[in-house]
């Protein structure tokens, strides 16, 4: 059975700094693209960061722009992603959900394994 498990959510003032992570288990991503979205209630989820090896070990990453800055995307190994977050603001209060897939890309459906979520408030 795949799972990914999220951890690392949690309150935090605006400014204030949380480390996500990630746990894959079930089998082995070494090709995926693991990613990060986020969900706040009543909107859509949307793309937060994502992160590929490329050769040799070294690894591409993307953000989205409202992120770029202050959060940083690191991959410990082929199953642990990291969201480092930085400089918090109240808007980038959601669900953060952990996700891997084949492709690198910035959209839900190109990623077929996903996380339960982790809840991050960031107060004013």
């Amino acid at each position: 059975q795949v799972q990914l498990v999220e951890s690392g959510g949690g309150l935090v003032q605006a400014g204030g700094s949380l480390r996500l992570s990630c746990a894959a288990s079930g089998r082995t991503f070494t090709s995926y693209t693991m990613g990060w979205f986020r969900q706040a209630p009543g909107k859509e989820r949307e793309f937060v960061a994502a992160t590929r090896w490329s050769a040799g070990s070294t690894y591409y990453a993307d953000y989205t722009d409202s992120v770029k800055g202050r959060f940083t995307i690191t991959r410990g190994n082929a199953n642990t992603v990291y969201l480092r977050m930085n400089s918090l603001k109240p808007e980038d209060t959601a669900i953060y959900y952990c996700a891997a897939g084949y492709r690198f890309a910035k959209l839900m459906d190109s990623y077929e394994y996903w996380g339960q979520g982790t809840q991050v408030t960031v107060s004013s």
